[in-house]
């Protein structure tokens, strides 16, 4: 029997690879503390210190690894616990492992024949989340993110009201018109203008002094609409904005909806992990009375990046507004059931294996670990919005409602003056000070923005379970002693 002996190339590959894995571990998944969020360069530094151009020759591996290392050096560690600048954080190891094995097959989730596992993994997950929603919710699609979702719910509800613009296109239509908070997420405004609906014909529904969509001004605007000749196709409302994190009354405005026979999609990209939690889920009380929904699990639940599913009640609607049947991917005579062949109710053709992350990360948990990881989540947020009001240097810009927390910090001058928004131009410049500062300090990744009439406000938001009691403590006397130091 001949021994058997490796391709150089293969033996060549391996050490590659091996190298960098150790690099990956030693500087990107087991970050701490004691390390920077990020290494901040300018614009002009980062093009002068990396080398970004192209040739037509190939480097060697030593210069490969090189470039990895300082790909790492110079990005945002977004696993940092100090990371909590967006509404995804975190690096969890199962979901880690799920996407490295994912891109290690480098499979297209189309056909049952090319994917057979990862087929079936996504019917029995989104299976299992329509049944928590609800009895009567029967299908689902995994997106490129929450937009798409939402874009997807949108040229959905206008299908349903009009069956043959598959077949004639929108030149019959009348205009048409959809509704959303003014709190919204920018993704509605942008695929009504993709979809030819167009952003004027999205109507801003007025919100209270927590950010929850007003029902009486979602009645009145309607019907102001219906006398204007318009016809409204879908109503979007939303649970965890991505702001201030609030909830709309879904019950209520599910009975408009069902009133003027207006499809509802509920956009729940933030909020809707929350249905695994059996102390926070009432949040999410009437989401079973919408038409679509969109849940992300890579924000709320750390799911690695990308994870979104999309659901909805009507178990036949993707099918009659998507497929296609193309013959050299969907064969009639297939040697199997072709009714496993999931890609034709997606507009997408080539997609990747989103499920499998997910999948793997409910089988090392279980529902009781996300809904553990929710529950350590919320007391967190609850601690930090009590810390911010004990403190005569923060003010809360509105009360808490979900994991976010929107407040200013207040120099000297402003402590003590009651309304501060008296003050708002001064107000305004504020937060981008300070978070200048932490960023270029690498220290703490801290995201803000105006609202409406608000000043400028910072948000605090973590899906990173392994945030303490003395990171919220750390976290609020940095600011506070950075903003002491620029506003003297």
């Amino acid at each position: 029997m001949s021994d058997f002996r490796p391709v150089p190339e293969v033996e060549k590959h391996g050490e590659f690879l091996r190298e960098v894995v150790e690099l990956l571990f030693k500087n990107v998944v087991f970050t701490t503390r004691r390390d920077k969020v990020l290494l901040w360069q300018t614009p002009e530094e980062l093009e002068k210190q990396f080398d970004f151009g192209l040739k037509q020759h190939g480097d060697d591996q030593e210069k490969l690894i090189n470039l990895l290392r300082n790909t790492i050096k110079f990005s945002v560690k977004t696993g940092h616990p100090y990371f909590i600048n967006q509404l995804f954080s975190g690096l969890d190891p199962y979901g880690l492992a799920g996407q490295w094995l994912t891109d290690s097959l480098n499979a297209s989730v189309y056909t049952y024949d090319v994917a057979p596992v990862f087929t079936l993994m996504e019917t029995h997950v989104l299976a299992e989340i329509c049944r928590m929603i609800g009895p009567e919710w029967g299908d689902g699609l995994f997106c490129p993110g929450g937009s798409y979702g939402n874009g997807t719910a949108l040229h959905l509800a206008r299908f349903r009201r009009y069956p043959d613009i598959k077949q004639k296109g929108v030149g019959h239509l009348p205009r048409l018109v959809v509704f959303a908070s003014e709190e919204c997420h920018y993704s509605v405004h942008k695929y009504a203008a993709f979809l030819g609906i167009g952003e004027d014909n999205v109507v801003s529904v007025r919100t209270n002094e927590v950010g929850e969509m007003i029902v009486e001004d979602l009645e009145e605007k309607i019907q102001d609409q219906v006398d204007a000749g318009a016809v409204v196709i879908a109503v979007v409302a939303t649970l965890g904005t991505t702001v201030r994190g609030a909830f709309d009354p879904i019950s209520k405005i599910a009975e408009v909806c069902q009133r003027r026979d207006v499809w509802l999609h509920v956009d729940a990209a933030w909020g809707g992990g929350l249905i695994f939690s059996q102390k926070h889920r009432s949040k999410l009380n009437g989401i079973e009375k919408a038409n679509s929904l969109i849940i992300n699990p890579h924000k709320l639940l750390a799911v690695p990046q990308q994870c979104s599913l999309f659901l909805v009640k009507d178990k036949e609607i993707l099918h009659r507004c998507f497929s296609r049947g193309a013959e050299y991917l969907f064969q009639k005579d297939k040697h199997y059931d072709k009714a496993y062949d999931v890609g034709d109710k997606y507009l997408q053709c080539g997609r990747k294996c989103d499920v499998f992350k997910f999948w793997f990360m409910w089988k090392a948990k279980g529902s009781s670990g996300f809904a553990s990881h929710i529950d350590t989540l919320m007391d967190l947020a609850e601690y930090f919005e009590r810390q911010v009001n004990n403190r005569c240097d923060f003010a809360m810009v509105s009360e808490r409602q979900y994991m976010n927390v929107c407040f200013w910090y207040l120099p000297r001058y402003l402590r003590g003056k009651g309304d501060v928004l008296r003050h708002s131009p001064q107000l305004h410049k504020v937060a981008p000070q300070i978070r200048a500062v932490m960023v270029r300090h690498g220290s703490v990744m801290l995201g803000y923005q105006p609202l409406k009439q608000l000043p400028n406000f910072f948000r605090f938001v973590s899906q990173n379970s392994s945030l303490t009691r003395k990171d919220v403590d750390f976290i609020l006397d940095h600011i506070a002693e950075i903003g002491d130091a620029l506003f003297k």
